[in-house]
């Protein structure tokens, strides 16, 4: 067993703060960019370099404002209720992957129109390019100390002093950050790297996700002001991920129907 005791603060600067969480997502969106333009520097890839920075910097926005907006209604629509205002509270933190998920493709809609590209030429463009920034994230909360796991006698189970009762938990974190960082990464890469049917790439990244996430849920404390919020079992991950499955899976039926276009 091994007790958390990681300082959140990267960088300390007199009231300036910098916390790892944060620079994750630096990292997330650096990765991105760099990926993204190694990418459309390949022959024929249909890119510039300039549109992939475009399709990053709405890309971040649609992130930031659609995960805080998507943690307030999913995860705290009671106390946004009581207090509309909250949802600006930034600082205080709060981010949902779903509703930056929302967020993104709301991003790649507006790319879709101002550059006249195929909505899915762009989600399967960018598919591969969201996991690294996904797997930092996790990295992020664990540093932080922040969406432990349930508690375990597994001897890497870990106290975060944090929960508040310094029962050993799973570092519900490091697994996220192992499968929705560097597996799902890893498949998404190499399987975008041939020509594969349009729709084919985001189809997988759903799927993937989804199956992920819901998966990790199990190992991972339900959030405290929700519990279990359906079949006395299922997380509210767990809800927001099955359309993820369902969705994905369906995009992969409906391309591979089609022939494999390069």
């Amino acid at each position: 067993m091994w007790v958390h005791e990681i300082d959140p603060i990267a960088v300390a600067l007199g009231p300036l703060t910098i916390h790892w969480y944060g620079l994750m997502y630096l990292v997330g969106f650096a990765s991105a960019w760099y990926l993204g333009g190694r990418r459309a520097r390949q022959p024929g890839s249909g890119w510039t370099e300039e549109q992939v920075s475009d399709l990053i910097f709405w890309g971040a926005i649609g992130v930031v404002l659609g995960g805080r907006f998507g943690y307030v209604v999913f995860y705290n629509f009671g106390q946004f209720l009581d207090d509309p205002l909250w949802l600006f509270a930034v600082w205080e933190g709060g981010m949902s992957f779903h509703g930056g998920l929302l967020g993104v493709i709301a991003a790649i809609g507006y790319f879709s129109h101002k550059y006249r590209k195929s909505y899915f030429d762009i989600g399967d463009f960018v598919a591969p390019l969201i996991p690294i920034g996904l797997g930092a994230g996790r990295i992020g909360n664990f540093i932080g100390g922040e969406l432990w796991g349930r508690p375990t006698d597994q001897t890497w189970g870990v106290i975060f002093p944090r929960a508040g009762d310094m029962l050993a938990r799973h570092p519900s974190q490091l697994y996220e950050f192992a499968l929705e960082g560097v597996l799902l990464f890893t498949v998404l890469w190499f399987y975008s790297a041939r020509p594969r049917p349009k729709m084919a790439v985001s189809g997988m990244f759903l799927l993937l996700y989804g199956i992920f996430r819901s998966s990790v849920e199990f190992f991972r404390q339900p959030d405290l002001q929700l519990g279990f919020v359906a079949l006395d079992w299922m997380t509210m991950g767990q809800v927001l991920s099955l359309p993820m499955i369902v969705l994905g899976a369906l995009l992969l039926v409906l391309a591979y129907r089609k022939p494999v276009m390069p």
